[in-house]
């Protein structure tokens, strides 16, 4: 029986298609940047600003033009999608009120913002006051009594505007507005709003309140409300922050016509005001009159403030002794740092070619020997060239990362795949070479004539762009075995960290070299026949459990929307593959419409590919406030070289997720008692403002964005929680210690 061979050529006809993809990457890429900064969509000079949690407008209401002494107010409309909100004045227990920056011209001076009544919302254990659906916030202005018109009558308003938008992950978000406001005719197109905006704010209240403090409670008693809300339970926002427990148990009452209440100071107050501002609302709105009540409460008797972390003075000291005993470590880029490296790079690459992704490439360049074993002066040349392929690759990866990084990027090895577009670029290449060893298609017969005719009359640029291949889809693979060496490297001097690099390459390339110039191995190879168009068939599977994997991370880096968009697209591909394999008119029909498919398919759901979200599960914090100390990436470095092992918070106020695991696990006292009895340093390292260390500490740790908990122990590389977390994971860290 006469076996009709599989060929073994499409793996270099992939090389030359990646170089296309990585160019058209790069364009896609250029195309969405403006899409992956926080999702923001946005014209130059417009008033609308559009990201994928809110629409925000800047609106004018001015019914008699911009005139001195009539009203003419501004003021930011905001719309949420559902289930996201933003914040009041007083967040409550987590988040960060909106503020408005503006420039105006000669002429109008900007007051505060006239805040709506806000919505008490839960989120776990925590309270938060703020916005969903339509929110107006609107900000009246003073014209000057000798304003004058500029020339064309026109005044152009500028503002700058940040908030905070939560669901349960919380992400930062700001937009520049320009608005064209015309001065002598009026602007009342969003008069209705406006009117809303009026009549749902805080009426001043004229009766006496006062504040009471009681040991670590305060008492409330408020005067002069309607006589119609009397006996009714009302809703007390306090506009203060951090005075009151916002989620506590609180009571209310009433005395008379006076209504009382009493409230739990907060464990975080600060020292003690002389006057509170409250507003005060019924449960159900009132059909007529205002909506909610504000007042000033005179504050009677003083509070002792919460505690203050710091550094105590025998941990102070015990760093101290520890600077002047222990030794500094050796650096990485010493002699047996490197030659460390060095062995982790050789033998890391060797381990690299039993990976899912690798194997099937070197498995079905070692089966092509079982076709030409008898030309021994060929089989030498192909391994040659496929080990320069695969060496130079490295190469050119490590030098790209070391020029990066010497340019001020915060990068490690793996920033390629950092990237959404790379990994969904990764995921169509695999998906590609999973069909063709499948057997459902062959690079020969659908590239050009040209092309395929090049792999026959050019083997030795086969061979080496195969190699090129190679490291292309072996890149994700190299994480989990090239860590510590590539870690060390990446901080050894550019001629070292090469070296090493050049190691990883040569590991990889070492056992296909190997089989290429022993005949013994290759004489071990079965007779050629129908097993071979089974075992390329077969390798087809790790090619596709690869996609699955990358599918995988793209969802951790685009969410389950961006995961969707691509299977859908890696569908609609395979579809098309197939009707390219067909014959006559039909290939040529179905593929145009399936080609016009995918292309639209592209278009609608391909920016969810690129599109980043922020992280939706959380990791570690919790104990008491007097327990955590401030981070430092000094302190890190000086606590792990006296051998105490570190758990590092890295948190923000605003972050709602951040706020919750402290309640649910690092506040709980198995948890509290587990960290002490193993002598474990707390440091909190807060972002609440920007914070180039911490941003650069994030970079490091490869995330961009809070919570993350990670714990240091003393000779282990770092080890970086769940952002959900669970006591049982927390104990279970700990127990590895």
């Amino acid at each position: 029986m006469i076996y009709r061979l599989p060929s073994f050529r499409p793996l270099a006809a992939a090389a030359w298609v990646l170089a296309l993809a990585l160019l058209t990457l790069v364009t896609a890429q250029n195309s969405f940047a403006q899409i992956q900064l926080l999702g923001n969509s946005q014209t130059a000079g417009s008033a609308v600003v559009t990201t994928p949690r809110v629409r925000a407008e800047l609106v004018a209401h001015a019914p008699d033009g911009v005139t001195p002494g009539q009203p003419l107010w501004l003021g930011l409309r905001i719309t949420h999608q559902p289930e996201w909100h933003t914040y009041w004045k007083n967040a409550g227990d987590s988040g960060l009120p909106t503020q408005l920056q503006w420039q105006l011209p000669a002429g109008l001076e900007a007051g505060e913002i006239d805040w709506p009544l806000p919505e008490a919302i839960r989120v776990g254990p925590l309270v938060n006051y703020g916005y969903e659906g339509e929110l107006l916030l609107p900000v009246p202005f003073k014209v000057a009594a000798d304003f004058k018109a500029p020339a064309g009558d026109t005044l152009t308003v500028r503002l700058h505007a940040s908030w905070l938008v939560c669901r349960v992950e919380c992400i930062p978000e700001e937009g520049d507005f320009t608005l064209q406001l015309p001065v002598r005719s009026a602007s009342a197109m969003h008069a209705p709003a406006f009117a809303a905006a009026q009549a749902g704010r805080p009426a001043a209240l004229q009766g006496q309140s006062t504040a009471k403090v009681e040991g670590e409670r305060l008492q409330l008693r408020i005067a002069g409300l309607p006589a119609a809300l009397q006996g009714q339970n009302l809703r007390l926002f306090p506009e203060t922050p951090e005075v009151l427990e916002h989620a506590a148990v609180w009571t209310q009452a009433w005395d008379g016509a006076v209504w009382t209440a009493d409230w739990p100071l907060s464990a975080m107050r600060g020292e003690t005001p002389n006057e509170l501002p409250f507003v005060l609302a019924p449960a159900t709105a009132p059909t007529s009159g205002p909506l909610a009540w504000r007042t000033v409460a005179a504050v009677e008797g003083r509070w002792s403030s919460a505690p203050v972390a710091g550094v105590s003075p025998a941990l102070a000291a015990a760093l101290a002794a520890n600077a002047q005993q222990v030794p500094p470590a050796p650096p990485a880029s010493g002699a047996s740092g490197f030659w460390m490296a060095l062995l982790g790079g050789l033998v890391g690459g060797l381990i690299l070619n039993l990976m899912p992704c690798v194997f099937p490439v070197l498995a079905i360049k070692i089966v092509g020997f079982a076709r030409h074993g008898q030309d021994r002066r060929a089989l030498r040349i192909g391994g040659l060239a496929y080990g320069a392929g695969v060496l130079l690759s490295f190469l050119a990866l490590g030098g790209l990362l070391l020029a990066l990084r010497a340019a001020g990027q915060q990068l490690g090895w793996g920033f390629q795949l950092q990237s959404p577009g790379l990994v969904a670029a990764m995921a169509v290449l695999f998906t590609l070479l999973g069909l063709n060893l499948a057997g459902m298609f062959e690079f020969g017969r659908m590239l050009p004539q040209r092309w395929a005719s090049a792999q026959v009359r050019h083997p030795v640029g086969e061979a080496f762009l195969s190699g090129v291949l190679a490291v292309a889809i072996a890149s994700p693979c190299t994480a989990p075995f090239m860590g510590a060496s590539l870690g060390l490297a990446i901080d050894m001097p550019a001629a070292q960290a090469l070296t090493v690099f050049a190691a990883l390459g040569v590991g990889m390339a070492l056992p296909y070299v190997l089989a290429s110039f022993l005949p013994a191995l290759v004489r071990w190879l079965p007779r050629p026949g129908a097993w071979m168009e089974t075992f390329r068939h077969a390798m087809a599977f790790p090619m596709f459990a690869t996609v699955a994997w990358l599918v995988w991370v793209l969802g951790q880096q685009s969410g389950i929307d961006g995961a969707g968009a691509l299977l859908v697209l890696l569908v609609a591909l395979s579809a098309l593959v197939w009707a390219l394999t067909l014959g006559g008119r039909t290939r040529w029909l179905l593929g145009a419409g399936l080609l016009l498919a995918t292309l639209w398919l592209g278009s609608a759901v391909g920016p969810h590919i690129t599109r980043a979200v922020a992280a939706e599960s959380a990791a570690t914090a919790g104990a008491s406030a007097t327990e955590w100390q401030p981070w430092s990436a000094e302190r890190v470095s000086s606590l792990t070289a006296a051998g105490t092992p570190v758990f590092v918070d890295f948190t923000a106020a605003w972050c709602v997720t951040c706020q919750v695991n402290k309640h649910t696990t690092l506040n709980r006292d198995d948890v509290r008692a587990d960290f002490a009895a193993r002598g474990v340093a707390l440091l909190r390292a807060d972002w609440t403002r920007r914070d180039p260390a911490i941003t650069q500490a994030l970079t490091a740790l490869g995330r961009s964005g809070v919570p993350v908990y990670v714990l240091y122990a003393p000779g282990r590389p770092p080890h970086v929680m769940t952002e959900l977390l669970s006591p049982a994971e927390v104990h279970g860290a700990l127990q590895a210690l």
